[in-house]
């Protein structure tokens, strides 16, 4: 029995999309992405210069949050400014190109969490990416790249961090499998990152004590570790409050080491204890708790529960508000376009323009250089089978998204050049060696399953001895200038000495490769209208503008050491026999181009058509029209030189047809306009049929082919080929017969 649905819907649910789970808000749980009907009243109440009360509960009623809050993030000044506007005010200033940056962090400091979620609430998604871009705090923006993978294998970590920073990252992270691992791993991407270029910061996303310890010895420069969470039960959890964390953060600040702590929307309904708030008002308590513990930066925008909030509606609006807010409060914001969002690529990049387009300080909180396989942080949104895409994408908007375009030979070189500083490390240290093979394979695979197995537990005890022997940045760089890496180990060597001067500590700070720290400091966002702010332009245009894979447009359907394919005999005549079929070509074919849009040669084209004539018997003559371009009139103009009145019109790039003498010129008896589906068999056939109808037979039209990308993938190739073969239009030359030259035709 037939089905009685529609084989449509059937179809659709079987797509990506309907992989994910969409829901109906369930604010009791948390559920619900912006202004919950559960969320507190904004309130704020000074006395004596003394915050009293916050968000409808006074002081006797507070919780850890509040209570931190209240006292270390509050300005009583701003607040009492703060006050005199409304949330409408507020909102319209966020989006005022006139209202200074300066002024708008100022207020954020007198507003309450639950006040700057509802001003915030009240832009929609333009206006939040505007609001984003007004509210950067450094002018350019940047990336933040991941590094691992699922071996641990010393040498392609190496080899992938020096890629990372080859292609620009400002910032490198990297996970373990098992902790132990840790200073192996950080080792590692130390040594690819300064080998690809000077300057980069690095991190190895372990436990907070482990992290502070590879701190210490120089083995990292920045943490993001520290995660914070909008409602006490779940911030308690373990012995984490709100004055460890800051502790915590002063202890890396205290030995040079760059901190962002990190939050986002919906962890505390994932952990079941979001007291019935909705995302966005915890992720503004998290934010408001993370400036008053002094952060110079914060890793929000969801992060790895980014699914989780695309589940409601609002979804993706309310992680880019996270993000606006966090920016609001002169935060370094490292967005989070890590995770994956969705298994729909639509839902993907909806998500990623919301902070491409305006731009943050790292556009990603860790971009995968390596294939999903290796991602050891749960899966990339975007990894290194997107990199092209993305810089193309770079390239249509004209944006800088912090990722740099670098041709292979340049990428082999340094990955194998930091594949072999980490097997000279190794040999320095005694560990257990990186073999030639394994650098070999890691400068050149796809994923850690190309490279052989490592002794694992000999690993781990090398990594212990890291640890017990306090091996630190500046051994690494001794044994690397012993061994005839000298531009290494200075790099190493300086970011030792940036750890001592500590300038990278200013909010949203990265480093050149020329050592000089940029921050919101001494490079702040300034954007206050059209030609303000940071433009994509010069020198740094121009670099991203150079994709390795574009083409030179010269070139295209003359391949070099393409051969001629006819020869010019004299001006044409009529013919005068009736199984007479002319073959009229385009003003290029065959001399200024040898070949089609989809790369099939001229002369074998030309050959097949000629052999489908014979076959069908009829006579083939061949002729040059050269006064269009247009295949409606070289096939018009062919027919009306052919004995028979049949003609087969072919233009240079291909595209194909039958005509007729008595038929207006824009009419036809076939066209085969798709150039890139026609095969050598289908010009054969076209030949044939064309013969068909000079000698009046019964003619079965050549079945056509629909390729639904083929505009896509080739409009430029048909407007540059088109163009060739309009530059050698003479509107006042006859028409020429040709005879052709290669061989087999």
């Amino acid at each position: 029995m037939p089905s009685e649905r529609s084989a449509r819907f059937e179809h659709r649910e079987e797509l990506e999309l309907r992989r994910e789970l969409l829901i109906e808000p369930l604010p009791e749980l948390g559920l619900v992405a912006m202004d919950g009907p559960n969320d507190p009243a904004p309130s704020l109440v000074v006395e004596d210069g003394r915050v009293v009360e916050l968000d409808g509960r006074r002081e006797q009623d507070w919780d850890a949050l509040d209570w931190f809050v209240a006292r270390y993030g509050i300005d009583p000044e701003a607040a009492a400014e703060a006050s005199a506007l409304s949330d409408d005010e507020l909102a319209r200033m966020l989006v005022d190109v006139d209202v200074p940056r300066e002024r708008l962090v100022r207020l954020s400091r007198g507003l309450s969490p639950a006040r700057l979620a509802r001003v915030v609430g009240l832009l929609d998604p333009v206006e939040l990416m505007f609001a984003l871009k007004k509210l950067r705090a450094r002018r350019a923006p940047a990336n933040q790249a991941h590094v691992t993978n699922l071996k641990e294998n010393p040498a392609l970590l190496a080899a992938d961090a020096a890629e990372a920073a080859a292609r620009g990252f400002a910032e490198i992270e990297t996970t373990v499998g098992v902790s132990r691992y840790a200073p192996l791993n950080a080792l590692a991407i130390l040594i690819g990152s300064q080998t690809g270029r000077p300057g980069v910061l690095t991190q190895c996303a372990v436990e907070e004590r482990l992290n502070l310890r590879l701190a210490y010895q120089g083995l990292v420069t920045y943490a993001e570790t520290l995660s914070v969470y909008g409602t006490e039960t779940v911030f308690v959890d373990g012995d984490d409050t709100p004055w460890s964390k800051a502790f915590l953060a002063s202890a890396y600040a205290s030995r040079g080491v760059k901190v962002r702590f990190t939050s986002g929307g919906g962890s505390e309904a994932l952990m079941g204890e979001s007291e019935g708030k909705s995302m966005l008002y915890l992720e503004a308590r998290c934010l408001s708790l993370v400036r008053a513990a002094g952060s110079q930066g914060v890793q929000n925008g969801s992060i790895s529960c980014v699914a989780l909030v695309l589940s409601v509606p609002g979804g993706t609006r309310e992680i880019l508000a996270e993000n606006v807010l966090a920016a609001w409060l002169d935060l370094e914001v490292a967005s989070g376009n890590d995770a994956i969002a969705s298994h729909s690529q639509i839902r993907k990049t909806a998500k990623l323009m919301g902070q491409f387009l305006p731009g943050t300080d790292f556009v990603t909180s860790g971009y995968s250089l390596m294939p999903r396989y290796d991602n050891m942080f749960g899966g990339g949104n975007y990894d290194a089978d997107d990199l092209e895409e993305w810089l193309t994408i770079q390239r249509d908007w004209q944006v800088d998204a912090g990722i740099e375009p670098v041709d292979e030979p340049t990428l082999l070189a340094v990955r194998e050049r930091a594949a072999r500083a980490a097997q000279a490390v190794w040999e320095a240290f005694g560990f257990p060696p990186i073999t030639d093979e394994e650098v070999e394979l890691a400068v050149r695979c796809q994923d850690s399953r190309d490279l052989p197995d490592r002794d694992r537990a000999a690993d781990v005890l090398a990594a212990d001895r890291m640890l017990a022997e306090q091996l630190s940045g500046l051994d690494v760089a001794r044994a690397l200038a012993d061994r005839g890496f000298g531009d290494v180990a200075e790099a190493i060597f300086a970011m030792q000495k940036q750890r001592v001067a500590a300038d990278y500590l200013q909010t949203s700070a990265i480093v050149g490769p020329d050592g000089v720290v940029v921050s919101a400091v001494n490079d702040p966002n300034r954007y206050a209208g059209p030609g303000t702010g940071y433009a994509l332009e010069g020198e740094r245009w121009q670099r991203l503008q150079r994709l390795p894979y574009t083409v030179d447009a010269r070139l295209l359907g003359a391949p070099e050491g393409a051969t001629k394919v006819v020869e010019e005999l004299h001006v044409s005549n009529m013919g005068n026999e009736p199984d007479e079929v002319v073959v009229a070509v385009g003003p290029a074919f065959g001399d200024a181009l040898t070949e089609t849009i989809n790369g099939l040669p001229h002369d074998a084209v030309l050959a097949a058509i000629l052999d489908g004539i014979r076959e069908e018997g009829g006579t083939p003559r061949v002729v040059r029209i050269r006064r269009s371009s247009d295949v409606a009139f070289i096939g018009h103009d062919g027919a009306l030189l052919s004995g028979s009145g049949v003609a087969v019109g072919l233009q240079s790039k291909g595209t194909a047809l039958i005509h007729r003498a008595d038929l207006q010129p824009l009419d036809n008896l076939e066209l085969f306009g798709m150039a890139p589906s026609l095969t050598l068999e289908s010009y054969r056939q076209i030949g044939r049929n064309a013969a068909g109808y000079a000698l009046g037979r019964a003619v079965a039209p050549v079945p056509t082919v629909l390729d639904n990308y083929a505009r896509a993938k080739l409009i430029v190739r048909t407007t540059l080929l088109h163009a060739r073969e309009t530059a050698e239009v003479d509107r006042l030359a006859p028409p020429v017969d040709l005879a052709p030259v290669a061989v087999g035709v």
